[in-house]
This record gives structure tokens, C-alpha cells and sequence, in this order.
């Protein structure tokens, strides 16, 4: 689940950098599953997402969002949930 506690207050500024996504205004399915999604559908989707993600000027940005904040669902920033549950069990100090 989103850590919400852990996301910035209502600051306009902070949250800016979706407005200049390149998936601002795209269907949601593009990078969210529907449920019992599996396969080569899923594989499907998540490369389309990931093509759009490349092309956007707030990528990285939106990563770093994603991971901060332990986003559960979809690509963002370019990584699926299973990346970025890797990237943060990299990230995490063993012991």
C-alpha cells in the first residue's frame, strides 16, 4: 500500500512536475493492470507504458515519486511494481 504519511502536503509546487508529463491525459489503463492481467498482455502493456515513460521530460522525477512513496501499482517513471520493489530491497540496509 501508498505510504500516504509520507507524502508532501498540499504544496503546488512539489506536484508540478505532472503537469508536464507525457502521460497527462492518457487512459490510466495504459499504465495501471486490470485485474487478472497476466502474460503476454501484461508484458504488452507495461512495454507501452515504458515507451511512454522514455519520451517524458519528468521521468525521473516520477520515479523518484513512485519510490519515495512505495507506489504498489503500474509504471511509473518507466519501472513496473516488481522493479521497483527490487530497486527498493536493493536500497534497504540488510540486517
Amino acid at each position: 500500500m501508498a505510504q500516504v504519511e509520507q507524502l508532501p502536503g498540499r504544496n503546488a509546487d512539489v506536484w508540478d512536475w505532472q503537469l508536464r508529463g507525457a502521460c497527462r491525459g492518457l487512459d490510466s489503463s495504459v499504465f495501471f493492470p486490470p485485474d487478472g492481467e497476466r502474460g503476454r498482455a501484461r508484458a504488452q502493456r507495461e512495454q507501452n507504458a515504458k515507451r511512454w515513460c522514455r519520451r517524458c521530460p519528468v521521468m525521473e522525477q516520477c520515479r523518484a515519486h513512485a519510490l519515495a512513496v512505495g507506489e504498489p501499482y503500474g509504471i511509473w517513471g518507466g519501472m513496473s511494481e516488481s522493479e521497483r520493489h527490487a530497486a527498493l530491497r536493493c536500497l534497504r540496509p540488510s540486517g
